[in-house]
């Protein structure tokens, strides 16, 4: 039995969800979002509450049980609240600015990057970190994710893009020594 799966996703108020035809729509003040349900997996609403119960036992359903329980409270948490990561970009003449809704960073290529907006993403730079928010968890992990891939931090100087708070393992360098 799943721990995570057992427990009934709570719906507050200002969030409506829908459930028909294998598809689990949230809609909430900050937007709306939908996940197709997988082939052994049932979603049932009871008054505020969604629950999410296999339809038979096997070690696939085992699997997706909590998974889609934790992904409808993914969706419940980003239609109220939102989610947003934030990255800083480190070293000298790296910066990101932004160009309307897109971002353009320099990082030391011969061009500067410019990286759009996917939908339902928004940008915003202040100094030298950039927060990437929106409603889907997976959407905004996945788009800053592809950001700090563009030029991942150094272990001797640190320079690049990493998250706040992020620990970057450093190395010690090459030592000069003296002859003779």
């Amino acid at each position: 039995m799943s721990r995570i799966g057992k427990k009934p996703v709570a719906v507050p108020d200002g969030v409506s969800a829908k459930i028909e035809n294998g598809i689990a729509e949230i809609k909430g003040p900050k937007g709306a979002l939908s996940l197709r349900i997988p082939h052994g997996i049932a979603v049932s609403q009871k008054e505020k509450d969604l629950l999410v119960i296999p339809e038979y036992e096997s070690r696939e359903t085992k699997k997706l049980w909590g998974t889609v329980r934790s992904l409808l409270a993914n969706m419940v948490d980003g239609v109220t609240k939102g989610y947003e990561k934030r990255l800083e970009v480190e070293g000298v003449g790296y910066r990101a600015t932004l160009t309307g809704k897109d971002l353009e960073l320099t990082l030391g290529f011969s061009h500067p990057v410019k990286m759009a907006a996917p939908s339902g993403i928004e940008f915003r730079v202040e100094k030298n970190a950039i927060t990437v928010s929106g409603i889907s968890k997976e959407l905004v992990g996945r788009v800053a994710a592809e950001i700090r891939a563009l030029k991942k931090p150094e272990p001797y100087k640190g320079k690049g893009i990493h998250y706040t708070g992020e620990i970057i393992r450093r190395k010690a360098g090459k030592k000069a020594t003296t002859t003779g």
